[in-house]
């Protein structure tokens, strides 16, 4: 009986639960119009989000699915919020995907689309979406328990609609390993298997599987390799082409890390080398990041994409993610980003470029084409201009300067201040005097910095704004900087000068962009 009137409440909850998803879902039309609110970067409808999950791609669709919490705008008891998309810009709502259950939470994890039905879940014309994920069991974590999290399995034959829990769930047991999660799924084609790519507190461990039901234990790596501030999260390994180096190709394993970032708080770490189905195997020892901003978090990349590495990250940071001052929702996503792997001096980088699909929603404000400048009293200036959410896209040579840089500003001269300074290679991005900063003594330290070459002359940049956002990509992508901004009124100034000695700017647009939820 007993066990009859908790399957009641469980189904009584969910009704609940997607009673009130349904309700904000219908009131999309009459939000997104608040204060600090993105108008072309996702974010849900209401209450909290953090960590991008089980980003796949099939039939057409971009799934994105994220933590979430529907019921206030601070972090809970985690679900898996859901949206599709056809072009990765404009995004549609969809109920909760995967809810709590006895089990526990449904923290961070991937999916995959089981093309041969290895797990014999699918049906005929009907491959299963599977879904991969961390179950937490927060009281087990109360009683002291390393055991607190194992992985768990859903799946999907329509599509991503609905969903099924896995009969037999947990998939893989946890071994006694406290921070044993976020499981990151991928097949790999010479040895016919599954892999997963799971953090255990300050390294991953591999694991193996014919039917993404038995898992083998195969290695581990990261015990006194990469960055170690804090507990290891969200990998993501994967294979791509060196760009510049045809006919060559390396495997990149993602990591993330709270903290321990090179700004503070909460970043994102990348290793480049080899895997076999066995074992990854570290080609450098330079610790690399994917963003030298404060506000680019647990990023993963899409599954099932031909061609291309489209990667997609949660624009906070937990040092002061639940105190931000926005409401009713709380968190956005990062632009979606194509993925580069590059080789120069010796070594291998990872750069990160908005996709084109944003091409569509930018509609050219200002062009200018050689234009030489010089200091901050003599740089161009554009005055009254709508660049709240905006684009920047320039062509810049240094030729006999000390660097640039670009100045946003509104009427309260709150600023933003992003550049490069020639003589010692820095990348920078200034949020100090932004806007509001006094909710969190770390967000207001606001000075970042990359370290890129020194005496670079000639570089591409780009510039996404969006509403409480800036994404800065230095030299097509080769560094990123992204940061949140909080001004007590829109961006409507841009300026942009040298250092020192004289710069040109060789070409320059300014686009607006359109807002994808109206």
């Amino acid at each position: 009986m007993q066990i009859i009137q908790k399957i009641f409440c469980l189904l009584a909850l969910s009704c609940i639960l997607v009673s009130c998803n349904a309700d904000k879902k219908d009131t999309v039309e009459t939000i997104y119009h608040e204060p600090y609110r993105p108008q072309y970067h996702f974010s849900p409808a209401s209450d909290w989000m953090n960590d991008p999950n089980g980003l796949v791609y099939f039939d057409g669709e971009y799934h994105l699915f994220y933590q979430y919490y529907p019921d206030s705008v601070v972090w809970g008891p985690m679900h898996w919020g859901h949206a599709i998309s056809i072009d990765l810009v404009h995004w549609k709502h969809m109920p909760v995907a995967l809810y709590p259950d006895s089990l526990g939470y449904i923290f961070s994890g991937s999916a995959v689309i089981d093309m041969e039905n290895t797990t014999g879940l699918g049906e005929a014309g009907k491959p299963a979406m599977v879904a991969i994920f961390t179950y937490h069991n927060q009281n087990w974590a109360d009683e002291g328990r390393k055991d607190f999290q194992y992985q768990g399995m859903a799946y999907s034959l329509d599509k991503g609609r609905t969903w099924l829990k896995y009969r037999n769930n947990p998939v893989l047991p946890n071994p006694g390993l406290a921070d044993f999660r976020d499981p990151k799924i991928i097949w790999h084609a010479i040895t016919k298997k599954w892999i997963m790519t799971l953090a255990a507190w300050d390294h991953v461990r591999f694991y193996s599987s014919p039917d993404l039901v038995n898992w083998k234990f195969e290695s581990e790596f990261g015990k006194g390799s990469g960055a170690h501030g804090g507990v290891w999260e969200c990998p993501d390994l994967f294979e791509m082409p060196v760009t510049n180096v045809p006919g060559t190709g390396k495997w990149v394993l993602l990591v993330s890390i709270n903290p321990g970032a090179p700004n503070g708080g909460s970043g994102t770490q990348y290793f480049v080398g080899s895997f076999d189905g066995h074992s990854f195997n570290w080609d450098e020892s330079e610790i690399k990041w994917i963003d030298y901003g404060m506000d680019n978090y647990a990023g993963v990349t899409w599954s099932n994409v031909e061609n291309r590495r489209i990667f997609l990250g949660w624009m906070s940071n937990w040092a002061y993610a639940q105190v931000v001052p926005t409401y009713p929702w709380r968190s956005a996503m990062t632009s979606p980003r194509e993925l580069f792997l590059l080789y120069s001096n010796n070594k291998y980088l990872v750069s990160g470029r908005p996709v084109p699909e944003l091409n569509q929603i930018g509609k050219l404000l200002v062009t200018r084409k050689n234009v030489i400048i010089n200091n901050e009293e003599t740089g161009l200036v554009l005055g009254n201009a709508e660049l709240s959410t905006s684009r920047i896209i320039m062509n810049i040579s240094l030729e006999s300067s000390g660097g640039f840089e670009i100045e946003l500003a509104n009427n309260e001269k709150q600023k933003v201040v992003l550049g490069y300074t020639t003589a010692t290679g820095e990348v920078f991005l200034d949020r100090t005097k932004s806007g509001r900063t006094d909710f969190n003594v770390l967000f207001a330290a606001g000075m970042h910095k990359a370290q890129a070459r020194s005496n670079m002359k000639e570089m591409m940049i780009e510039v996404l704004i969006d509403k409480s956002s800036v994404e800065f990509f230095f030299n097509n992508g080769e560094y990123v900087l992204t940061d949140l901004v909080f001004p007590d009124s829109d961006y409507n100034s841009l300026k942009i000068h040298s250092i020192s000695g004289t710069a040109e700017i060789k070409d320059l647009g300014v686009y607006s962009m359109e807002s994808v939820w109206n």
